[in-house]
């Protein structure tokens, strides 16, 4: 087997490493609530002996990834695989108390966002540059497609989802011709929509594909990751033991102004903030790995008494 680092690099490896290297908590167990390929959870299990890890994946593919990359930990009994959303974790507290015998973890990181190998892979529907099914869902178990919205949805509706969530400040020509051309035939490819949003917008800024914000909303609303870190961060925040860290990547401004409010108001009863000012890649970091442009790093200390 390929090491997964080999597939993906993790964003912000050092600075995670830096926080958790200067925690209080010197070991414990550590929940990967979006495990991916393992990429921060292997890096991290290399500075503890025995380190137990909680690792959470929507994905059914990142799981059984993740069971080949640490086969000897399974064996062991010292890794817990949860195939689910991680705003679904209280549902698995108790597994989650029961592995770790402790009143909490002590390091929770939520990396949010497409994994490269999502991204890489066509058939997966997240790329407007490989062609494949108009998909989008992390999870396939789930019912919504980007297909199913395209194809569906009304013009107003489309057009309030590429300015909410997508950011796009007029979109109204784009949705014009998604509605005549889908009376045709239905979207069915990536590249079908691509095609017609490159068509219709052409390259107006170097670097950027113009379906990028529209591909972005369509993301965002099949597999509800705004909704999911508005409803999950005191989730997460609530599996910590007193002292432990949460540690929160985004990628795009609207989940990161979410992770930002949501930290200020926990601050007044559950503990304080770490990064009064956001952490960003290097410029070093940057250039290597192009998911690293946009990533912002948050974190936060759980106080010393448990509420």
């Amino acid at each position: 087997m390929k090491n997964n680092l080999d597939l993906h690099i993790p964003v912000l490896l050092p600075e995670v490493l830096n926080f958790i290297k200067n925690s209080e908590l010197e070991s414990g167990s550590y929940l990967d609530a979006t495990f991916g390929r393992g990429g921060h959870a292997l890096e991290i299990n290399k500075l503890f002996d025995n380190l137990k890890i909680i690792a959470v994946d929507q994905d059914e593919e990142a799981i059984e990834y993740g069971k080949q990359l640490f086969a000897d930990k399974l064996k062991s009994e010292e890794i817990l695989f949860i195939h689910s959303n991680f705003s679904k974790l209280t549902d698995y507290k108790e597994a989650i108390d029961k592995f770790s015998a402790e009143t909490g973890v002590a390091f929770v990181l939520a990396d949010l966002g497409v994994s490269s190998p999502q991204l890489d892979d066509a058939a997966r529907g997240f790329s407007f540059y490989k062609d494949g099914p108009l998909d989008m869902r992390m999870d396939h178990t789930q019912n919504l497609t980007a297909s199913e919205i395209v194809n569906e949805w009304s013009e107003d509706e489309l057009v309030s989802l590429f300015i909410e969530k997508g950011e796009v400040r007029r979109p109204q020509k784009v949705v014009e011709k998604i509605i005549a051309k889908r009376k045709l035939k239905k979207f069915e490819r990536t590249d079908e929509l691509s095609y017609l949003i490159e068509d219709c917008l052409g390259w107006r800024k170097k670097g950027q594909h113009p379906a990028t914000h529209f591909f972005l909303a369509l993301r965002l609303e099949v597999n509800k990751e705004l909704e999911v870190v508005e409803n999950s961060i005191e989730t997460l925040l609530d599996c910590l033991a007193p002292g432990g860290l949460l540690l929160v990547i985004t990628f795009h401004s609207l989940e990161d102004r979410i992770v930002k409010y949501k930290f200020k108001e926990l601050a007044e009863t559950k503990g304080k903030i770490l990064t009064k000012k956001v952490i960003q890649a290097t410029w070093e970091d940057k250039k290597k790995n192009k998911r690293a442009r946009s990533a912002k790093l948050r974190v936060f200390k759980r106080g010393s008494y448990v509420n």
